[in-house]
């Protein structure tokens, strides 16, 4: 029974490894966030927590202006609005490997499983105020993001 108990020890140990770098006191919720369209789980609950916690994010493709647009009932695209990319003060970015579903590994925490880069950027300065790589099941990874954000926030 000890031995079992430590090979599941060791496993979970290097199971969920993650390298997080994080500038405290550094995030402003009055500021504009720039986030990338889409995304895979991880990114889709990034943006969410970020616009739950109160952060103003808008949302786009990675250009040097982010237009928002509409199809007309004529066919036709028209522009609904258009950000400059400059203006936003931070700029979050995530790659992820697709999520794989861990009925098993994940199945206290929504059984789904993700590894992940996530950088959140201060487009002022050019600092990096986040810098996690990251993997494990989701819901997890979004309870340590959101202390993670409490952290970055300037009080």
């Amino acid at each position: 029974m000890g031995k079992i108990f430590l090979y599941l020890s060791v496993l979970f140990s290097v199971s969920a490894c993650n390298s997080i770098y994080v500038k405290p006191n550094s995030l402003d919720k009055n500021e504009i966030i720039y986030a990338d369209a889409g995304g895979d789980l991880m990114r889709l609950k990034t943006k969410e927590i970020m616009e739950d916690m109160g952060y103003k994010l808008t949302i786009g493709h990675h250009k040097a202006t982010i237009s928002t647009t509409y199809i007309t009932a004529e066919g036709t695209e028209s522009v609904l609005a258009a950000t400059d990319l400059s203006k936003a003060r931070y700029i979050v970015f995530m790659k992820e490997s697709n999520p794989k579903f861990r009925p098993i590994w994940c199945s206290l925490n929504g059984f789904w499983w993700s590894k992940f880069n996530l950088s959140i950027s201060d487009n002022e300065t050019g600092q990096e105020l986040l810098h996690w790589t990251g993997r494990g099941c989701v819901n997890s990874s979004v309870r340590k993001l959101k202390k993670i954000l409490n952290q970055m926030e300037i009080k």
